[in-house]
């Protein structure tokens, strides 16, 4: 990712706004702030917008946390690193998604609107070439649009 050999889709515009806006990995406090990797505002003096964006960035984390929880809960290969190529390990997860939801349906625990994930819905991944775009107005672009077009209507009463 740091070499740019992760192909990532192209960066596209937040909704209701015309500025394309990389995809992003959600990190924490012991990741480097960079094109693609968002981490928390630091320090304690932060403003309503900054605190929203932690709010908003660890609530993703949760979730994701969850979802692999859940994916290694079921599928022992998420245990250890899967040590294969950057193809086949896109390919185990794409089957696992797929087995989750399988399973899922066969058993009766479908949640359709949290875990549906069907092969069709995987983009064929195209490579992204690199721009000179600060990290800090990446992220001030994901802490703006949290605080207009992107706002939950609970937030504020979460920082």
């Amino acid at each position: 990712m740091i070499n740019n050999n992760l192909p990532l889709p192209q960066p596209q515009p937040l909704s209701g706004n015309n500025i394309p806006t990389p995809y992003v990995f959600v990190g924490d406090e012991a990741f480097g702030l960079s094109k693609h990797i968002m981490r928390p505002y630091g320090g304690q003096n932060l403003d309503l917008q900054q605190k929203v964006f932690n709010y908003r960035l660890s609530r993703a984390r949760r979730y994701v946390e969850c979802a692999f929880g859940i994916m290694a809960n079921k599928w022992r290969i998420f245990h250890r690193p899967i040590d294969v190529s950057y193809d086949f390990a896109t390919d185990i997860i794409k089957a696992c998604c797929v087995l989750h939801n399988f399973v899922a349906d066969r058993d009766g625990f479908r949640q359709r609107d949290k875990f549906a994930i069907s092969v069709d819905e995987f983009l064929p991944i195209q490579p992204v070439h690199e721009e000179q775009t600060a990290p800090n107005v990446i992220r001030q672009q994901y802490a703006t649009y949290f605080m207009t077009r992107g706002t939950l209507p609970w937030q504020l009463n979460k920082v």
